[in-house]
C-alpha cells in the first residue's frame, strides 16, 4: 500500500522526543553517479568522506527511487518526491519554480517559462545549450534588452534574470494556458524546436503562437551577442497549487538554497525560504543562525549536479568532499533526524540526470543501525532501508522524529 499524504496529515503530531524532533534534509543535488571505467568507483565512492561514512556507520542507509523505476527525473519532480509529494500526481512546470525562486509573485493570469540563453552557429544549430555558463551580470544585461526590445501585443511581459544563463519569462493576460512543448531539444547540433500545443485546446494553440512570435523577436535581438546569441524556453506552466507542507506535517519548515529554482519549489510547498549567501559555508551559517526557529530544515547543495552535467568526474568528487567537510557542523547541532541524499543521479559519465536510484543515509537518536560502514552506491544497496520511493522519505523522517501518531486502535 502506498502512503497517502492525507493519511500523514491525520497522523502528524508534535514530537514526543525529549530532544524536540528536529529534522534536517541535506540534499546534494544529482548525488548519484556511475563509474567512469568498468569496476571503478562512482563519484561518491571515489570521494574521501569521513564524516558521511561515520554517519552511515552509526545510522542506516538505502537507495531512493525519485519517481519510478527507469524514470529520469527533473529537479522539480525530484524535490517534490523528497518533500513527500507524489511527483506523478503533482506536476509543476519549471517556469513556475524559477519565477517563485526569484520572489516573482505569480497571479492567476500569469504563464511562466524558464529561459536558457544558448549559442547557435550560422545555420541556427545549437552548439552550447548553456551559452558557456555566462556570468549572471551578463544574463541580467541581456534580460534588460529583451524586456525593452520585445513585446506581445495585448499582454504584459516580464523578463527577469535568474542565475548565469537562466532567466524567467512571465506573460500576463487573459486566455493563456499551459500544456505546451519546450524549445530545447536537449542536445547540440540541431536547431531549437518550435513551441507546440500538447492538447486540442484552441487556447493552447493560440498561446503557442504568441510565444513563438516572442521567440522570433528575442532571437533577432540576441543575434549579434556572443556567446549568448539565442535562447530556449522550458517548463512553460501556470501555478497549479499544491497542499501546504507545513500544514500536512505540522512542522515549521525552512529552506536554505542558493539557486532560485530550489527556493521556488520550497516556497511553492509552503516553506519559509531563508536569505543566505552564495557559498556552502554561508548556507551552514544560515542554518546555525536559525536553528532555534524551525522544526524542519531543507538545505540544498547544487554543484554536485553542475559538475555531473559538465561531465567532470573529478570536480564532482571534490564538491562531494567539500560538502562532507560541513557535515560535522550539522551534526553538532544535534538534530533528531539527519537525512543526506540527492534529488536524482547525475553521473558525469552521462552528463545528464539519470534514472539510477540515489544513495541515502538516515542518522538520529531512534535510527536502527545496519551493517553499512561507508556512504556510496554499492554500500547503500545493502542498507537496512532497502529500495524505496522518495515520497516515503518524509514519513520515515517524521516517524524517527517522534512526529507520527499510531495508526489505528
Amino acid at each position: 500500500m502506498e502512503i497517502d499524504i492525507e493519511i500523514i496529515r491525520k497522523l502528524a503530531q508534535p514530537s514526543t522526543l525529549p530532544d524536540g524532533g528536529k529534522i534536517v534534509l541535506a540534499v546534494l543535488d544529482g548525488l548519484g553517479g556511475l563509474p567512469i571505467e568498468p569496476g571503478g568507483p562512482t563519484e561518491l565512492e571515489a570521494a574521501r568522506t569521513p564524516n558521511l561514512d561515520q554517519l552511515a556507520k552509526e545510522g542506516t542507509t538505502g537507495l531512493s527511487i525519485p519517481i519510478a523505476r527507469g524514470i529520469s527525473p527533473g529537479s522539480g519532480p525530484g524535490h517534490l518526491g523528497l518533500f513527500g509529494y507524489d511527483p506523478l500526481r503533482y506536476e509543476i512546470g519549471r517556469g513556475v519554480l524559477e519565477a517563485l525562486g526569484i520572489d516573482f509573485e505569480l497571479g492567476p493570469d500569469d504563464l511562466a517559462a524558464r529561459g536558457n540563453f544558448c549559442t547557435v552557429d550560422e545555420e541556427g544549430r545549437i552548439v552550447d545549450r548553456r551559452a558557456g555558463r555566462i556570468p549572471t551580470e551578463v544574463g541580467a544585461r541581456l534580460c534588460e534588452r529583451l524586456q525593452k526590445e520585445t513585446s506581445i501585443p495585448g499582454y504584459e511581459i516580464f523578463v527577469r534574470p535568474v542565475k548565469e544563463y537562466r532567466f524567467v519569462l512571465v506573460v500576463r493576460g487573459p486566455g493563456l494556458v499551459d500544456g505546451l512543448s519546450e524549445t530545447d531539444p536537449q542536445r547540440t547540433g540541431v536547431p531549437p524546436l518550435p513551441i507546440k500545443p500538447l492538447t486540442d485546446d484552441p487556447a493552447a494553440a493560440r498561446t503557442a503562437e504568441l510565444l513563438n512570435d516572442w521567440l522570433e523577436q528575442a532571437r533577432r535581438v540576441l543575434a549579434n551577442e556572443h556567446p549568448a546569441n539565442s535562447l530556449n524556453l522550458r517548463g512553460i506552466a501556470k501555478d497549479p497549487g499544491i497542499p501546504n507542507f507545513q500544514e500536512i506535517y505540522q512542522l515549521k519548515a525552512a529552506a536554505i538554497a542558493v539557486y532560485p529554482m530550489y527556493r521556488g519549489v520550497a516556497r511553492l510547498c509552503g516553506m519559509q525560504v531563508l536569505s543566505t549567501g552564495e557559498t556552502m559555508a554561508s548556507e551552514l551559517d544560515t542554518l546555525e543562525q536559525h536553528w532555534d526557529d524551525f522544526d524542519f530544515f531543507f538545505i540544498h547543495f547544487k554543484y554536485t549536479d553542475s559538475r555531473g552535467e559538465d561531465g567532470d568526474f573529478d570536480a564532482k568528487v571534490k564538491v562531494i568532499e567539500e560538502v562532507d567537510g560541513y557535515m560535522s557542523r550539522i551534526r553538532a547541532l544535534k538534530p533528531s533526524v539527519l537525512i543526506v541524499t540527492g534529488d536524482h543521479s547525475t553521473p558525469a559519465l552521462l552528463r545528464s540526470h539519470s534514472w539510477h536510484p540515489v544513495p541515502l543515509l538516515m542518522w538520529g537518536t531512534t535510527v536502527r543501525p545496519d551493517d553499512v560502514t561507508t556512504f556510496g552506491e554499492r554500500a547503500c544497496a545493502h542498507g537496512g532501508l532497502g529500495r524505496f520511493l522518495a515520497k516515503e522519505i518524509m514519513p520515515m523522517a517524521m516517524a524517527h522524529a517522534g512526529r507520527l501518531a499510531k495508526f489505528g486502535a
